[in-house]
């Protein structure tokens, strides 16, 4: 299953540039080590948002825990940097109750399964 609505999916970019790309962030800067392998950078942000919208928001989602506030999604895939290196990663989206789209909220290194 797609995630729904996933061409109106939100991605704020201070997710990907004060956090995931923040080589200063004290948790994000792990994380960041992993996107510049990638070839992903803080003062050009705006690549992993497209990557994230052209390779991650077409795969399939896999559901994950829903309750009141809203559902989550998780999605598994490739993610090809502008170094031209991929690797596998999970990006995580939550829907909240009410609304139709999903928000970005995180992502990390994913082992092939």
């Amino acid at each position: 299953m797609r995630l729904p609505n996933a061409e109106r999916a939100l991605i704020d970019r201070t997710k990907l540039e004060g956090y995931l790309l923040s080589t200063a962030h004290p948790i994000g800067r792990f994380k960041a080590r992993f996107f510049a392998a990638l070839g992903f950078t803080a003062d050009h942000w705006e690549v992993l948002e497209e990557a994230l919208r052209e390779q991650h928001l077409h795969q399939d989602a896999e559901a994950g825990v829903q309750d009141e506030q809203g559902q989550r999604f998780s999605i598994r895939a490739i993610l090809r940097g502008p170094t031209g290196a991929s690797e596998m990663m999970v990006s995580v989206w939550f829907m909240r109750t009410g609304e139709d789209h999903a928000r970005f909220v995180t992502a990390y290194p994913g082992e092939t399964k």
